[in-house]
This record gives structure tokens, sequence and C-alpha cells, in this order.
């Protein structure tokens, strides 16, 4: 609540109170920001000199504050003390700090469905203790409901019908904004609690929408809409707009009662604010995508799909050497399907014999298959995350690349050959050793010799 300075013409002492700042100035007279010898801080409202000699006025003042002595609830600003037979009546509540409810929205835009609800059940459950002392707002609007930090609380309970509402072509006797005020209170007739129940219903109209739900025009023309036109509710929320319907019904008898409003407003709350609550399904982290999930990728990167399409021996774009090793693509790319073979350029060309063997040496284990990963010297592929990357497990697999298996093929009739050839090299090493000592029964070749031409030797 916004406070200004006193003025000359205000006075500094009332009661057992002192003035601090003006809080604001209405239709009975002016608020000030007081406190007491204790320290107790208070709204005081002092009423205007010409209604304090009105005797009519004075008397249905007293009645008014009889009445508010007796509200018993939190939802409302507590009297604190008033008199009624001084040259200018006066009456102070309990100061609420916070902003008023008109404040909050024409700063801050409409409240949400749940903060409205809330708001709209605290001040049905106010109106009841003020209906169960036998007093009638009268005046329920956004500017008389301030939102405290405990709760919102109702202000000037009461008071406004001393100032004669039901009589309003008078001068200073119109109370409130007319798009707030009943059907009834325009006519002149007589109000019930039903009264503050449309006036609670264009203030969660108001709450929800920013403006009156009767528009804006002079007064005559929001009077004339409030007993002939039906409220515009667009931009109430559909949780609401049933419920704030009913109570800007014309007939007063077809209203909700405050209680009834009360219990309906608390479920309407509970149900929007745990919607408001329900988590969101997790936005997805960034380089979450580039985690190996065990399952082949539909799409591959660019870079990867021309390095399939280029032909063995050709160079990267701009004449560059193609990556070596598995991890030389961009980061988080997804690795070759099927756990083939790392990309051209890295070990031997494609296609080629690996480095033959001595005759007689064993093959090495990690050559019999140079085509499949994670053995010999070349590391088997790995996804971002340094883990080797999972295999298909034949759902959604790729068609086989025909090339690559050619290429498997050929690699292993080669390595077999090459294996054969050894062995029949190492064979062929050690017969001849074997047969020099005669032990195996193998006949020299001078014997050879003899046995063959023995005319020849006998004439030499």
């Amino acid at each position: 609540m916004a406070m200004m300075r006193l003025r000359r013409e205000d006075p500094r002492v009332v009661g057992s109170f002192r003035l601090h700042r003006r809080l604001g100035a209405g239709g009975m007279g002016v608020v000030y920001l007081g406190s007491d010898k204790k320290g107790q801080r208070v709204a005081l409202k002092v009423i205007r000199p010409d209604l304090a000699e009105d005797q009519e006025f004075r008397s249905r003042f007293a009645r008014e504050v009889s009445a508010a002595r007796r509200i018993r609830g939190g939802c409302t600003a507590r009297l604190v003390a008033a008199d009624l037979d001084a040259e200018r009546p006066w009456f102070a509540t309990q100061y609420v700090p916070g902003p008023s409810l008109h404040d909050k929205v024409a700063d801050g835009g409409p409240l949400v469905a749940a903060d409205v609800a809330a708001v709209g059940a605290a001040l049905s459950e106010g109106l009841v203790a003020v209906h169960e002392a036998g007093v009638v707002h009268r005046d329920l609007k956004p500017s008389n409901i301030l939102l405290s930090p405990k709760g919102p609380r109702i202000i000037d309970f009461g008071i406004a019908w001393a100032t004669g509402a039901s009589t309003l072509t008078h001068v200073g006797t119109a109370v409130g904004s007319p798009g707030f005020l009943a059907p009834e209170q325009v006519r002149g007739a007589a109000v019930t609690p039903a009264t503050d129940v449309f006036s609670l219903g264009a203030t969660l109209a108001y709450a929800s929408m920013g403006d009156s739900p009767f528009g804006h025009g002079s007064s005559e023309v929001m009077l004339y809409r409030v007993v002939h036109e039906e409220a515009q509710l667009h931009g109430v929320p559909d949780a609401l707009a049933p419920l704030v319907r009913a109570c800007l019904a014309k007939d007063p008898e077809e209203r909700p009662s405050t209680l009834q409003l009360s219990l309906r407003l608390k479920e309407i709350a509970a149900r929007e604010a745990q919607g408001l609550a329900d988590p969101r399904p997790p936005a997805q982290r960034a380089g979450e995508a580039d985690r190996p999930t065990g399952r082949l990728a539909d799409t591959y990167p660019a870079e990867q799909q021309r390095e399939h399409r280029r032909p063995p021996g050709t160079q990267g774009s701009h004449g560059a050497p193609p990556p070596r090793g598995p991890s030389a693509g961009p980061r988080g790319a997804s690795p070759v399907r099927g756990g083939a073979a790392p990309p051209r350029g890295a070990g031997a060309p494609r296609g080629g014999p690996p480095a033959p063997q001595r005759p007689g040496s064993r093959p090495v284990p990690g050559a019999r298959n140079p085509a499949r990963p994670g053995t010999g010297s070349r590391p088997a592929p790995r996804s971002a995350t340094g883990r080797p990357a999972p295999r298909p497990t034949g759902t959604g697999r790729r068609p086989a690349n025909p090339r690559l298996l050619r290429q498997r093929l050929f690699v292993f009739v080669v390595v077999t050959l090459l294996v054969a050839l050894g062995i029949a090299a190492a064979q062929g090493c050690q017969g001849p050793s074997r047969g020099l000592g005669g032990d195996d029964g193998v006949v020299p070749l001078e014997q050879q010799q003899q046995h063959v031409e023995p005319g020849r030797a006998q004439v030499a």
C-alpha cells in the first residue's frame, strides 16, 4: 500500500494514536497509518466533516461499528478502537501490510487459476464470519482486499452501508465501483449476504482478466450493464468460469452461498495447484543423444556417409587424408554399423593383403582375421564416452555391404594360402636333412649308380 506524507490540514494525533502517514482517501474520509503507545500499527479512518454533521449517518455508523466488533475470523482486518462521539468520528482497524488486489493485478497482470481460487476461498471464508455477525459488507471490491503475507484480508467491511448506498443519485453517496455493485443495490432494494456474493464474483473475474466483467464507461452505463446485461467472462479460466457466472446471477436467489463458495473454491484451488505441480518430462540434456543405446541409429553423419561412398585410395574433402581410427569422426558420432571395420585409412589400404610372414613361422593370432574389430594392433571402435561400441541385437539391422564381404573373403583366402605355403616350405626343408643320414632307409646316390650300371663299374 502506497504511503504519503501528512498534509498541513491532517491531524497528528487522534485518540491515543499518533499518525505517521497517509494511506489513502475515500468517500467516507481519509485513512492514516498510526500507532499506539505499545507500537501496534493501525489503519485509522477519520470521517469527513460534512458526514459528521449528519445525525442519521452517526446512528448508522454506530450500529455498523457495534456489529463489526463481533466479527471473528482471520480473513478480516480486526477492529481495534473507535470513537463515535468525537467531533469527527473515527475507527481504527488492524494494519495489514501488503498491496491491494487491485494494485497486484494492475502491476503484475491477471493471476493464474490456482491463485484466484485460493484468494476466493479465503475471501468466502471471511465473508462467512462477517455474515454470521449480522453484517453485510456491501462494498467488496479489489481495492478493499489486501494481500498480506498470511493471506488476503477484507477491509472496510460493513461501513459503506452507512453512507447511503441505496440512494445512488445523491452526490457522495455512491459507494464503490459501479462494476462491482449488485443489481439490487442499483435498484435500491434490500441487501443480503447474496449481495456480497455478487461482488465477490465480479472481484474474482477482475483477478482473472485484469478488468471488470462489465467493461468500462460512465457510472450510468456501468450501472445499466450490471442490471440488464450479462457479464463478459472471456478471460476467466474454464475451471472458474461456471462458478463465477453463478455468482453474477441477476437474481440473488440463484447465487451460491458463501459456504458453498468456500468449499468449491478450495477444491478448485487444490486441483489447479496439483496440476501446476505435475512434473513435466525432463528435457534431453546436451550430449545425451551421443550415449550408446545398443540400437543402430537410423541415420549416420554426413561425413561417414561420404566415406562409405568414396572409392578406395581417395582422400577426404579439401585434399586432406581420410581420418585415422574410429575416433577421428565428430564427437558423439554413431559407430560404424554392426561393429564393422574402421574407416579407410586406419591401417593397410582396403583390399590389400597383410604383411608377409616368414616361412616356417607361426601365424600371428591377431592377424588371422584382420577385418574383425578389436583384434590385432588396432583398437575396437569406441563411442564418445570411451566405452566399446555396442553390437547390434538383430533388430533394425541395415543391409550388409557387399564390398566389405568381398574384402573379408579375399583377406581370408590370402591368409589361408600364406599359411599353407609356410607349412609346405617348412616340411620341404626338413625332408632332405633326414634322408642324408640314411636312417630312414633311403639308398645313397652312389649305391644307386652302382646298381644301375654294374658293367661300367667292372670295366673300369
